[in-house]
């Protein structure tokens, strides 16, 4: 039974763990807090891949202090030879008394392995405590491992009526400046931004992460059918670009490579990308989260494909009118039941706008 100075544990846990919210990928971010007669004697958070997990981190920090301490960790420690050694090992060796566990790891690797390999040593183990929180965490890591494929979150910038571009296309800037740089901190937090092409043609975006210290670029993913993307597109300049295209252009495909890109052919058999396939392989290339910034087709695609997660709403105080773009083209619906049904997350003002989270209802 947890009380209530657990909880306050488990809370600063959480709190260390989201110090790796912008460079554990594709590692979840995990934090740990070590605990001997009411202080706290040593704590750690996973910051990288290959790099020393939280457990360990804390168990170093603590020392022989460690031995008879309660451990909070935000997520069940490891019981099998990754990158790094196993953490329940670690913990059963520094002679813990007792593990708080916020949520079973969703690795299959791991899932319950852990904490049944710490309970067989004779420590005492709860699960279950803040699991909500730690599980919304590592949001990404758990549709990855459960479902095998990324979380995706689909970012979207618009009037009260609902438009994200004029008639002619003009859409810089609908929401303010802090609403930009809020983004800033979703595109840190993603292991890819996803956009289509026809954004890369009207925007020349780099969609890459500015304003804010991260040693970690996210991948940048071009979904582009017809491999139209110019070699002088700003987006191939920098960083990690992925193209999912539809055709086998030898030539391009060539060039592009050249120019630092990877190109992926995932036709669907109508002469698009297939996106659920996309998804997929993203998923096998170790992303979690997924932040797609892209006009109304590609969001009217995901929706309609039921593969969107979270939609990201910035609600600009302003009215474009009727003939300006909608968020999301998804074609006439001529019953309720085929609308997408939504679920309040968080609504917030950024600056002078909304920043609305919602999560699909099939989720």
């Amino acid at each position: 039974m947890f009380s209530s100075q657990d909880s306050v544990w488990m809370a600063q846990a959480l709190r260390l763990a989201e110090r790796g919210l912008y460079t554990t990928s594709p590692n979840p971010r995990v934090g740990c807090v070590l605990v001997r007669d009411g202080d706290v004697v040593g704590e750690g958070w996973h910051e990288r891949a290959g790099e020393p997990h939280a457990e360990v981190l804390a168990l170093r920090a603590a020392g022989e202090a460690a031995r008879g301490a309660t451990a909070y960790v935000t997520l069940e420690p490891c019981s099998h030879h990754g990158r790094t050694p196993p953490c329940a090992d670690a913990l059963i060796a520094a002679g813990v008394a007792r593990v708080a566990v916020a949520v079973q790891d969703p690795n299959p690797r791991v899932a319950g392995q852990g904490i049944a390999k710490l309970g067989a040593a004779g420590i005492e183990v709860e699960c279950g405590l803040m699991e909500a929180a730690a599980r919304e965490l590592n949001i990404g890591f758990f549709t990855r491992m459960t479902r095998g494929t990324a979380w995706l979150r689909s970012k979207i910038a618009m009037s009260l009526d609902g438009r994200t571009a004029l008639a002619n296309g003009v859409s810089q800037w609908i929401t303010g400046e802090a609403a930009r740089q809020d983004v800033q901190h979703w595109r840190a937090r993603s292991c890819a931004v996803l956009t289509s092409i026809n954004t890369v043609l009207a925007d020349d975006a780099r969609l890459n992460v500015r304003e804010i210290e991260t040693a970690r670029q996210p991948l940048r993913v071009v979904l582009d059918s017809q491999l139209r993307i110019p070699l002088t597109a700003r987006i191939l300049r920098e960083g990690s670009v992925l193209i999912y295209t539809a055709v086998r252009n030898a030539e391009k495909s060539e060039a592009l490579e050249k120019a630092g890109a990877s190109v992926s052919v995932l036709p669907d058999g109508k002469g698009q990308v297939d996106l659920a396939g996309m998804l997929g392989d993203l998923a096998k290339r170790g992303c979690n989260e997924v932040l797609v910034e892209a006009g109304s087709t590609l969001n009217g695609a995901l929706l309609r494909a039921g593969l969107v997660d979270e939609l990201l709403l910035y609600l600009a105080p302003q009215l474009l009118g009727d003939a300006a773009r909608g968020m999301a083209q998804l074609g006439e619906l001529t019953r309720l039941d085929q609308r997408v049904d939504l679920k309040w997350q968080d609504v917030r003002q950024i600056g002078n706008d909304l920043r609305i989270t919602v999560k699909v209802k099939n989720v």
